[in-house]
């Protein structure tokens, strides 16, 4: 057995497709096939059931696969003790961003780290929350930047920033003509909210619930993002609910409709978050510095309470 062979079934069962796993293992799909059958044979059982398209782990190979899992994870820990012995802060780097934290902070950061740490290759996607958490158990991303806290005993956080959230209410609505908005009069039914899979829609709804400003009934109007959210509260069909650093860039007239909350203002804590097996953490403290540096510039708020982004 060799931390090879775990590796190809680790790309296997991941792709469920020999020939996938083998172009992403840079090895010929026979070489890959070959290795795994003799995995196979040394243990005496099938950990893959190739008469299933696609191909599906047996039983055992569910098992297989998350103690190989284990294994191949310490195995680079050995490079990563010499790099952080070496003070190397370099190599590839799977990060995910949650979709309502990525337009607004990337661009704010991204620049600056490259140009600090130019030997970091960074490969970024934009991922939900639930997507990030399985990928980061599954070895298949090193950290992500995601609202916390996640109350998940395999992934460790590190807090970057409080973002407070800043009510947009157009004008004709009931609420427009308050300075400063209390909490308690927020109404879930007259609210524009992100589609389901979305854990800042979840911090709205936690916010209205706690003050049983929460119905059951199917919400009318949903998006997929922050900006059609505007535009649509724009056109007089409800207000909204935006992070912080998303109202720096609306023009000056969209600004005319943002509304602050009375102290403590409600706020999401952001983190960056990544596996309890604590890999590659010279390069999540580099993003940690870089992030922190930037974001304590743009965000002077104190006085704030963070909303939970899961549902209680």
């Amino acid at each position: 057995m060799t931390i090879t062979q775990l590796y190809y079934v680790l790309a296997v069962a991941e792709n469920q497709n020999f020939t996938k796993a083998a172009e992403k293992c840079f090895v010929t799909q026979p070489t890959l096939s070959m290795q795994i059958q003799k995995l196979e044979d040394q243990l005496d059982v099938l950990i893959f059931d190739r008469s299933k398209k696609p191909i599906e782990l047996t039983e055992v190979g569910k098992k297989i696969v998350n103690q190989a899992r284990n294994i191949v994870n310490e195995s680079y820990r050995i490079q990563d003790i010499v790099d952080q012995q070496k003070g190397f802060i370099g190599g590839e780097f799977k990060l995910g961003i949650i979709p309502t934290v990525m337009p607004t902070l990337l661009p704010m950061f991204l620049k600056s780290f490259i140009k600090k740490h130019p030997k970091v290759k960074l490969k970024i996607e934009e991922l939900t929350t639930e997507e990030i958490i399985l990928r980061i158990k599954d070895g298949n991303l090193d950290a992500a930047i995601a609202a916390t806290p996640l109350e998940d005993e395999n992934i460790k956080e590190r807090v970057l920033y409080f973002e407070p959230f800043v009510n947009y209410i157009p004008k004709g609505h009931r609420l427009h003509t308050n300075e400063k908005i209390d909490v308690s009069d927020l109404d879930i039914n007259d609210m524009l909210l992100l589609e389901d899979g979305h854990c800042f829609r979840d911090g709205v709804i936690n916010l209205c619930k706690a003050f049983k400003n929460h119905s059951d009934d199917q919400f009318q109007l949903e998006s997929g993002s922050i900006e059609t959210l505007i535009k649509l509260s724009n056109e007089g069909l409800g207000m909204t609910l935006l992070p912080y650093l998303h109202t720096l860039e609306l023009n000056e007239r969209e600004k005319e409709n943002l509304h602050p909350f009375n102290a403590p203002s409600p706020a999401r804590e952001v983190s960056i978050i990544y596996h309890k097996s604590e890999l590659k953490m010279q390069i999540v403290e580099a993003l940690q510095d870089v992030i922190s540096g930037i974001i304590r510039g743009a965000i002077t708020f104190q006085n704030v309470k963070i909303i939970s982004p899961l549902p209680k």
